[in-house]
């Protein structure tokens, strides 16, 4: 249904790296990697991971004995949060430069990865800040090679050229897209993500979805965007569900990931617009909201208003979850019902009152939506026009639930 969406007179890119390591047993070829990185000069790395899941995860006790096993020095930067700030990159890249690092490791989800390639840039460029990255003062062509170890199925920053960095004072968080930062090796092993608690479990397969139906509508998508956007969507309505009733079930986790991977190879071809432009604003405000939750919070919303413009490809997206929709306009409305309700009956209850947002929020929350760099682009790519008066009512009818 979608492919008549399809302009076949235009042009487009397909992106098909970096080569990732997947499934099982995978981060055991570390020590296949620390030998290639050894022969090519890199002799010392830094690691940037937050406090606790790269140990945990049983990642770094394999990592470690590959650096040691190649006689790569190292030093662990393990301070990352949530919604990674530009001060944290800096302190990150302070001591990767006086260390004399000459290659990067993030170790962990999103944050830590994007942290990581953040830093590298940084490296790589000498005078160089997080903020100036971050606020386009500086436009990278370089950066120092990048080393991914995801520890969640959900960021895809593993397998592609973004990365997200929070600039605290103004509440802004932008997002950079260079060729320089696609990973040099990075490593999606399932067992590694095991002990994923429930509620990250849902957030970041989430996260997936979105990438996926964002990458998949934008005026760039193309066949290749959308069918592995469709493949991901697909993967975690079958077994996000069995994770909610089995989290040790290693299929399930295994599929998980493998979603996580196409969403986002799907993002990196096709690019986001509506449901990301509109959460950064949101986790800017409140770095502690889960980024996964604050997508899954204003994805009906954002079904409703793009799907007149986009009625086949969703309704082929949405097949598995809403096998009656018939690809035609005038089903926006229920679609949107239909994803919340989904989402519902996967454990995201939360609106965005219930994370203490209100009506007297929104038009700053608009307004970040405009200023903060990067966003607009975005926005301009967005199936229907990414007006003010489109982004306040996606924010307006996301507080709380249809029909409530």
């Amino acid at each position: 249904m979608w492919k008549s969406d399809t302009d076949i007179n235009q042009v487009i890119e397909l992106r098909l790296k970096p080569n990732v390591y997947f499934g099982f047993g995978a981060i055991n070829k570390m020590d296949e990697a620390a030998k290639d990185m050894k022969s090519k000069g890199i002799d010392k790395i830094l690691v940037v991971s937050g406090r606790n899941a790269y140990k945990s995860s049983g990642a770094w006790d394999v990592i470690e004995k590959a650096l040691k096993n190649n006689n790569i020095e190292y030093l662990n930067y393990a301070e990352v949060t949530p919604n990674p700030t530009a001060d944290a990159v800096d302190a990150a890249a302070k001591l990767g430069r006086e260390f004399g690092a000459k290659a990067v490791m993030g170790i962990g989800g999103g944050s830590p990865i994007d942290a990581a390639k953040s830093a590298a840039i940084i490296l790589a460029n000498e005078g160089v800040s997080a903020r100036d990255i971050y606020q386009f003062k500086f436009i990278p062509e370089k950066a120092v090679p990048i080393i991914a170890v995801n520890l969640t199925h959900g960021t895809g920053t593993e397998t592609n050229r973004f990365a997200v960095v929070t600039i605290p004072e103004t509440h802004y968080k932008p997002a950079i897209a260079y060729d320089c930062i696609y990973p040099s090796y990075s490593f999606d092993d399932p067992g590694l993500m095991m002990n994923l608690s429930l509620e990250q479990t849902i957030y970041v397969s989430i996260d997936a979805v979105n990438h996926s139906v964002e990458a998949a509508t934008t005026k760039v998508a193309s066949p290749y965007s959308i069918s592995t956007a469709k493949e991901c969507i697909e993967l975690v309505a079958k077994y996000l569900p069995v994770i909610n009733k089995d989290p040790q079930n290693k299929e399930a986790r295994y599929f998980l990931l493998y979603a996580s991977i196409l969403g986002g190879v799907s993002f990196d071809n096709g690019l986001l617009h509506f449901t990301h432009a509109l959460e950064h604003p949101l986790s800017g405000v409140k770095p502690k909201l889960a980024h996964g939750l604050g997508l899954a919070m204003i994805l009906p919303a954002v079904i409703k208003y793009i799907y007149p413009a986009k009625a086949k490809t969703l309704a082929s997206l949405f097949q598995s979850i809403i096998p009656d929709l018939k690809g035609t306009p005038d089903e926006a409305e229920y679609a949107a019902k239909k994803v919340e309700e989904w989402l519902f009956s996967v454990g995201i209850t939360k609106k965005l009152q219930d994370e203490g947002f209100s009506e007297a929020d929104i038009d700053n929350l608009v307004n970040l939506t405009f200023e903060t760099p990067s966003l607009s682009g975005l926005l301009a790519i967005a199936p229907v026009e990414g007006s003010k008066d489109t982004v306040k009512s996606i924010f307006k009818e996301s507080l709380k639930p249809y029909g409530a």
